[in-house]
């Protein structure tokens, strides 16, 4: 690693249109991140508080507000070269303008020609203490390369602007060269993602989008998943997106959805459905003569899914409460997790996590395996998947849960994945969906079998 600077700039056609309105969008939405609101938040606050945006406007801001929390840590260092230390920079507004000029500069390539106008007084954003001519020379004067720290596990997470103490976990579980290629993967903005509907139709919906001009391509971990490879988001408008064949969804998310298989006939316990992403998977696999009974301890989520649901007219899907566990055929626990394999999509939870949260969700994920299991009946299939990347969340859960519950065995994912797809996307016996190679977020999933009657 000769320089923590990125060789290429943005792709353009990623990027959408530069503007000065789609800026103030952006630094209002990163202003509320610095001060705690969710990233997602902040961004749909935004959005709908900056009228008359263009798509490619909106495409824009969307991308600038994942990028400054993405980068935070190299646009600080960059800052701190050029002597605006962030910690002397008075205002939050005036360090994210501060971040957003060198995010313009180091990560687009753009001069103060381009720049200016998006930040100039009067605004974007007050108050602010910051003149323009500040703003210039953060933009003009010659940034000098960084000096590199001794540790490589420091190097990458200063290049890929991870906290340390994340990296350093992380390196204690991946070899260096899958580590690096997952900070990277972590470090970039996703790919789209969809899943082909119904199952087994994706060369179908393939040739569909190919004759409307949009291109897309088969994804090799997940039989039914495709990749748009058009940067245009005119999939959107396709055929295809507006009768219901293609659902957003990430590769990983959809593999757990597999590990749940087969399902023709059963009834599903979606024990943590959330937005209902995997909902409506689980239902195209019970198909009609199948249930899926969904429920979440997060009313606003649920009610996303049931929307969903009723946008999709899925009728094998119910929202019963509290959920009949001791009912269904397979449980599916989507649990509650730090997000570290999502943090692509959500960089801003990089710097909240802690240690001692990840020690909270491992204790909320153990009490959630416990009590699904208590209710989960003789032959009962509990899939059991997070989208965290660390192993605390994942394979210890499972290990200790197992060496408290004979009546559990563990069935390896490959009997579901196939061995071509499990050399992708497995780990020993367990789903371990990791990018670069599955692309998309980083999810992990096991499968728990119950084969007696145990103590509950």
């Amino acid at each position: 690693m000769d320089s923590v600077w990125p060789a290429t700039p943005v792709d353009p056609e990623r990027l959408g249109r530069p503007s000065r309105r789609g800026a103030t969008a952006a630094l209002e939405a990163h202003i509320a991140v610095l001060r705690g609101e969710p990233l997602k938040a902040a961004l749909a606050n935004a959005l709908r508080e900056a009228n008359g945006l263009g798509g490619q406007e909106r495409r824009f801001t969307a991308m600038a507000v994942r990028e400054l929390s993405r980068h935070q840590r190299l646009l600080d260092l960059a800052a701190r070269l050029l002597g605006h230390t962030m910690g002397k920079v008075g205002l939050t507004e005036d360090q994210a303008l501060v971040r957003y000029a060198l995010w313009r500069r180091v990560f687009c390539g753009e001069g103060w020609a381009r720049i200016g106008p998006e930040v100039r007084l009067p605004g974007p954003v007050r108050p602010r203490t910051i003149k323009d001519d500040l703003l210039q020379r953060v933009v003009e004067q010659p940034l000098p390369e960084a000096p590199l720290p001794e540790s490589q596990t420091e190097r990458l997470a200063l290049r890929y602007s991870f906290p340390n103490w994340l990296v350093q976990r992380l390196a204690q579980v991946y070899p260096e060269d899958i580590l690096e290629g997952l900070l990277a993967s972590l470090d970039e903005e996703p790919s789209l993602h969809f899943r082909a509907r119904p199952p087994g139709t994706r060369d179908a919906v393939l040739a569909a989008l190919k004759e409307e001009g949009v291109n897309a391509e088969p994804v090799a971990a997940a039989p039914d998943a495709v990749r748009v490879t058009d940067s245009s988001h005119r999939v959107f408008e396709t055929r295809m997106m507006k009768s219901g064949r293609l659902q957003v969804q990430d590769v990983g998310s959809q593999l757990i959805s597999e590990l749940c298989r087969p399902l023709e006939g059963f009834t599903v316990a979606d024990v943590c459905a959330g937005a209902g992403g995997k909902t409506l998977a689980l239902a195209d696999f019970v198909g009609p003569r199948g249930k899926v009974l969904a429920g979440d301890r997060s009313r606003r989520r649920l009610a996303e899914a049931r929307e969903r649901v009723r946008h999709f007219s899925l009728r094998q899907v119910a929202f019963p409460h509290p959920l009949p566990l001791s009912d269904a055929d397979v449980l599916l626990i989507d649990a509650p997790c730090s997000g570290t394999g999502s943090l692509a999509r959500e960089p801003d939870q990089k710097w909240k996590l802690t240690a001692q949260e990840i020690s909270k969700y491992q204790a909320t994920q153990t009490e959630l395996l416990e009590e699904v299991s208590r209710q989960a009946k003789p032959g009962a299939l509990i899939v059991y998947a997070t989208c965290s990347v660390l192993p605390e969340e994942d394979e210890a859960v499972v290990e200790a849960f197992l060496a408290k519950h004979p009546e559990f065995t563990l069935e390896p994912v490959e009997d579901v994945l196939g061995a071509e797809r499990a050399a992708l996307a497995a780990q020993g016996p367990y789903l371990k969906a990791l990018p670069p190679k599955v692309p998309g977020g980083g999810f992990f999933a096991a499968r728990l079998r119950r084969t007696g009657a145990g103590p509950g």
